[in-house]
């Protein structure tokens, strides 16, 4: 019992490292290459507090998503070393299979970002265009725009988990026959 937890947290430990830095890669190229107003790297270089405080939020929110999907594929691992009698998966499905699912979480964290930042945008744009407010590193736009992005990921992150977990491959309890 003491080396299938030990294996599983250090399978959990390793996945969160590696999670953690390809994470904030795809986060980062994603949102900056979706920008249509401007380059908000470029913005970034400059010193632009307003951008760089969105983009720190939408890294925080993606992360906030993509941890919620882990839950699952430490879950299936955990079974799969846990209930050997049930490894109708193998290894490499089980990759795939943990794959897909960190694969959907990171859709839907891009798909939650992008959906919650427009309709803001949209709701707001006839008083402001939030996209040439943050390029004139209007600080309190960012920080209102960031705020906005975490609290569209707490509650997408709930349903991300629900999700994930309804979709984890559960162990078969056996076969009852009643009659014949």
């Amino acid at each position: 019992m003491f080396t299938t937890r030990l294996i599983v947290s250090v399978f959990e430990f390793v996945l969160a490292v590696v999670m953690s830095g390809l994470i904030i890669a795809i986060t980062y190229r994603v949102f900056i290459k979706a920008n249509p107003d401007f380059n908000m790297e470029e913005e970034i270089k400059k010193g632009n507090l307003a951008v760089g405080a969105l983009v720190a939020a939408i890294l925080f929110a993606a992360s906030m998503i993509l941890q919620k999907g882990m839950d699952s594929v430490v879950s299936m691992f955990r079974l799969y070393v846990s209930a050997p009698g049930e490894q109708t998966l193998g290894l490499g499905k089980l990759a795939l299979l943990g794959a897909a699912h960190l694969g959907l979480a990171m859709l839907l964290a891009v798909i939650t970002i992008s959906v919650t930042l427009r309709l803001f945008g949209r709701m707001v744009r006839p008083r402001m265009n939030a996209g040439q407010e943050l390029q004139k590193g209007n600080l309190a736009v960012g920080l209102v725009l960031g705020s906005v992005v975490l609290v569209a990921a707490m509650y997408v992150g709930e349903g991300v988990s629900a999700v994930s977990k309804a979709l984890v491959p559960q162990p078969s309890i056996g076969r009852i026959e009643i009659m014949k």
